[in-house]
């Protein structure tokens, strides 16, 4: 099996017959795992499809294989990509790293300015971010907006959380800032501009020098 037996799309309003399969997969995997997610109803996955907000994965014989949602948080301003999820028996055929590849790709077309973060404990989840640009942050540079915050309130590490004032828990948060990533862009045009400017003053120079040596000899 490989990832050319599936289609990975934007959710729309003909897929929402999968929401409550897909919500009952993701407390079973956060049981497994014993860590907890934020929950999330049948209804509010399936407002994120009619709202071209979700990304899902089907096996080429139609069966469902995996699912993620955008989230927006501080009016806009930061934008997660949820409840990445996939069918345990399409696991292991790449399916987590493309549809969040998918979903990181429709949520900078529809929030390009949005600062990207999220919150997990997934070793694998964490480095398909880190491939795609995220950084471990402090908890402080994540949204502040209280709404985001209640939805940790079905987290059995909830208690965890408040006891450290929010500034940490089990979850590492990771950020991906399009502000910050152009400027490390234009900081590293700078110095390669800066480098071919200086090798260009050298060529020249050498070339001043040959141009010299030859009208001398």
């Amino acid at each position: 099996m490989t990832i050319q037996d599936f289609d990975i799309t934007v959710a729309t309003a003909q897929h929402a017959d999968f929401a409550t399969i897909i919500c009952d997969e993701m407390a079973e995997s956060a049981k497994a795992r014993g860590t907890g997610i934020a929950q999330r109803s049948p209804e509010y996955v399936a407002n994120k499809m009619l709202e071209g907000k979700a990304v899902i994965a089907l096996h080429k014989d139609g069966t469902w294989a995996g699912f993620c949602y955008i989230e927006t948080w501080s009016h806009g301003d930061f934008v997660a990509n949820s409840g990445l999820i996939v069918n345990p028996i399409y696991r292991k055929a790449g399916l987590a790293k493309a549809i969040k590849h998918k979903i990181f790709e429709l949520s900078r077309t529809k929030y390009p300015k949005a600062k990207l973060f999220g919150l997990t404990t997934g070793l694998a989840v964490m480095k398909i971010n880190s491939e795609i640009g995220y950084e471990p942050v402090t908890y402080s540079e994540l949204t502040q907006d209280e709404d985001f915050w209640k939805g940790c309130r079905s987290c059995v590490n909830y208690d965890i959380l408040m006891s450290k004032d929010r500034k940490n828990c089990m979850c590492t948060a990771m950020l991906f800032d399009p502000e910050a990533i152009q400027k490390q862009y234009e900081e590293k045009m700078k110095k390669i501009t800066h480098k071919a400017t200086l090798l260009e003053r050298i060529e020249a120079a050498i070339k001043k020098r040959m141009e010299k040596m030859v009208l001398f000899s």
